[in-house]
């Protein structure tokens, strides 16, 4: 009867050892906020304020041109000062202003035939300066009308460039003239596109540092053309001041 206890006691603890070995422990829950992987932030990209930032840039680059064209202007006009003082007489330079005048109004009339002077600002800045030029020529300063002669056949020179680089492709809706046109160059290899946009087709490719000619911009793109007349759209990241 003892030996038969102590059996029982002896089954009764193994099931006890058994049943406690094998149940698995509860795991903790796991925190699935801190489990989860913490996503990158995305960027979201405002093209609206890339296009002002850019019409900007631009702004700044026109400024930029015009003071360093208004700078160069009056240094020429001191020198013409001086040069005009010695001359005052002359009969040769009397000529000369005369013949320049002449030149500036022909060049003059011939912008006025192919463009307005809200698409060609360069027309009412020629006739300006022809204007000056003549009444220097009335007080007898033929050295300063020669000058000023000389800078109104060079308007209106640029004004047919713009007028030239506008007709081979018709004026864009949202297109803006610069003031005065920017001697820019390529800031590396860069196609030119026929349209200002990367989806017209590459009219021709340059090389870094090729001398430009910009006219105008819609949004990012700017129309140019080169040393060899050709024209097209070219994307404002791709061309820097021409000193």
């Amino acid at each position: 009867m003892r030996s038969l206890l102590v059996a029982s006691l002896v089954v009764f603890s193994a099931c006890r050892w058994w049943h406690s070995g094998s149940t698995t422990p509860a795991r903790p829950p796991r925190d699935s906020a801190s489990a989860r992987r913490p996503t990158q932030p995305v960027a979201a990209r405002d093209t609206q304020l890339e296009q002002r930032v850019a019409r900007l840039e631009l702004r700044q680059l026109e400024k930029e041109a015009q003071v360093e064209e208004l700078q160069a202007r009056l240094d020429d006009a001191r020198r013409e000062v001086v040069r005009a003082m010695a001359k005052l007489q002359s009969l040769a330079t009397r000529a000369e202003a005369a013949s320049g005048m002449a030149e500036a109004e022909i060049a003059l009339q011939t912008l006025r035939t192919r463009g307005t002077p809200q698409g060609v600002p360069e027309l009412g800045q020629a006739s300006q300066l022809l204007q000056l030029a003549t009444a220097e020529f009335d007080r007898q300063n033929y050295g300063g009308s020669l000058y000023l002669a000389n800078q109104a056949k060079d308007a209106a020179a640029a004004g047919q460039g713009r007028v030239a680089s506008v007709e081979r492709g018709s004026l864009r809706q949202g297109e803006v003239p610069f003031a005065l046109p920017l001697r820019l160059q390529t800031a590396g290899r860069a196609n030119v596109r026929s349209g200002p946009g990367g989806g017209f087709e590459v009219s021709f490719t340059l090389d870094g540092a090729a001398p430009l000619t910009g006219y105008s911009y819609v949004d990012q793109w700017v129309r140019i053309t080169d040393d060899s007349g050709r024209a097209g759209w070219i994307y404002q990241s791709l061309v820097t001041r021409r000193q």
